[in-house]
């Protein structure tokens, strides 16, 4: 029979809530098994007859004789017929022995990981809002979505493909989908691409990753705005690779320190369109100097074209892939934004020579994107509704802009000057007060509002205090009834 303790640690067990959804029988198995890894139960050692313990546990005999059997198939019992049942001797196998107190605080530890590793985790990752809440930054409206739409034709679909939809994909994406992302970024974007330089991705964070590791060796240097977007700074350190910060204006990044840079320099990343997170627009003849400085030194540009189909005064400036005839720019999209962000599809557009060690690349990271959705946004693309849709869009986000511009200026003037954007789905403040920007985010947070703060957004975090609000995914109501509990929020810690 076993111990008092050994029994009492197999009754933990039926009754510990985490494991309510094991059959009983494997509940048991599991208990047992685990007094073995332990050496609570050591080679050799008697289990109690399968009659005693199943009165010990108030559970039925054949309950207990199915944990054995499984037991028994895993090698680690050995039963004997007018003996009984034994722990098994298993010579490749030293039973542990009881985790003290000490050991136990291991798996709770700092694990060991490579510098790499490390670097990812140190980093804190990219993660979102699950429910975003005003002001969460860069979060569509999903509430007027042609949802329905969206589900008939994923039913033709379905019904055209068949079972073939449900296969492995093709890494590089669907041909249709391919082909109708060319046709929109050459329409709309000024690019120059076509269905075999498209590669379709999960996101833009991806593209990002694939091009920190694939273009660039660790300890390579490559250029990026300051201040910028968090997820690019965090796959390139992830990667090893030394950012260094080039100071935005009002024109974007400014090129004469990339151009006059005497070290040898292989990248620079770019979010031209509006630049994140100040909203300026990378002048055309920046644009220009970048180009021929990345064909002179045989550099990469990234682009991250990231929401430019949100813009609210005037034309959008071509992207820098358009303007590109030397074929060093890497131009990356995402439906992420104009769409909704479960949709998981960004794309990037390559240069021919990047096409097939890029696709090979990703295929260690994800095999390929589901070919339902892809075939599903194709469609959406080809029969006119993704810019239809983005063109409501753009008409309700300016609205909502507006709003917020306006809701700031007569209830936040007290605190902050807002920096209002020609695009975008985020407006940046600048903190006016003696308000630190911790504190207003703090203050914010307590009143169940979500604000980034903008100067860990610069390499060295010292950028002019203040914070983003996103207003795309919130009603004018909601944004009036947000913006006067941040006013609340910020008045109650100013008379602190």
């Amino acid at each position: 029979m076993f111990k008092h303790s050994q029994l009492e640690s197999v009754k933990a067990w039926l009754a510990h809530p985490a494991h309510a959804a094991m059959p009983l029988h494997a509940r048991i198995q599991r208990a047992i098994r685990q007094l073995i890894l332990d050496g609570a139960l050591g080679p050799g050692k008697p289990l109690p007859a399968s009659r005693a313990l199943a009165k010990s546990l108030g559970v039925s005999r054949d309950t207990i004789e199915a944990a054995y059997a499984q037991l028994h198939a895993e090698g680690f019992i050995d039963r004997r017929v007018g003996s009984g049942s034994f722990v098994a001797e298993m010579t490749e196998f030293t039973p542990g022995r009881r985790l003290s107190r000490r050991d136990a605080l291991l798996p709770n530890q700092a694990p060991d990981l490579s510098k790499r590793g490390n670097a990812m985790f140190r980093s804190g990752g990219v993660r979102e809002l699950l429910a975003p809440r005003p002001f969460a930054h860069g979060v569509p409206e999903t509430r007027n979505f042609p949802l329905q739409l969206w589900e008939r034709l994923e039913r033709q679909v379905l019904k055209e493909t068949g079972t073939q939809a449900l296969l492995h994909g093709d890494p590089q994406g669907t041909e249709p989908l391919r082909r109708a992302v060319a046709d929109y970024v050459n329409l709309e974007r000024g690019a120059r691409a076509t269905a075999d330089r498209v590669l379709i991705l999960t996101s833009s964070q991806q593209a990002l990753t694939l091009c920190a590791n694939l273009l660039l060796d660790s300890g390579d240097r490559l250029f990026i705005e300051d201040p910028a977007y968090y997820g690019a700074r965090r796959a390139f350190d992830a990667a090893g690779l030394e950012c260094v910060p080039v100071r935005v204006d009002r024109q974007g990044i400014v090129v004469e320190q990339i151009t006059t840079e005497s070290r040898k320099v292989k990248a620079v990343f770019l979010t031209p369109s509006h630049q994140f997170p100040t909203g300026a627009t990378l002048a055309l003849d920046r644009r220009l100097a970048l180009i021929e400085w990345a064909a002179r030194h045989q550099a990469w540009i990234v682009e991250d074209d990231y929401d430019s189909e949100f813009h609210y005064a005037g034309k959008p400036t071509a992207c820098v892939q358009g303007l590109d005839s030397h074929d060093r720019t890497i131009y990356i999209g995402t439906f992420t934004k104009s769409l909704f962000p479960g949709l998981r599809i960004g794309y990037v557009v390559l240069p021919p020579q990047l096409v097939k060690p890029m696709t090979v690349a990703r295929t260690l990271l994800d095999g390929h994107s589901a070919p339902m959705a892809q075939l599903t946004l194709a469609r959406f693309m080809e029969g006119g509704h993704f810019g239809a849709h983005v063109r409501t869009m753009r008409g309700i986000y300016a609205e909502r802009l507006d709003v917020l511009a306006t809701q700031v200026s007569k209830r936040l003037s007290d605190f902050v000057e807002a920096r209002v954007p020609v695009g975008g789905l985020q407006m940046p403040c600048v903190l006016t007060c003696d308000l630190s920007e911790r504190t207003a985010i703090d203050a914010a947070r307590r009143v169940g509002i979500e604000i980034l703060g903008l100067s860990a957004l610069h390499a060295a975090g010292n950028g002019k205090a203040g914070f983003l609000m996103g207003f795309a995914a919130y009603t004018p109501n909601e944004i009036e009834i947000a913006v006067r509990k941040l006013a609340n929020a910020f008045r109650t810690v100013m008379k602190a």
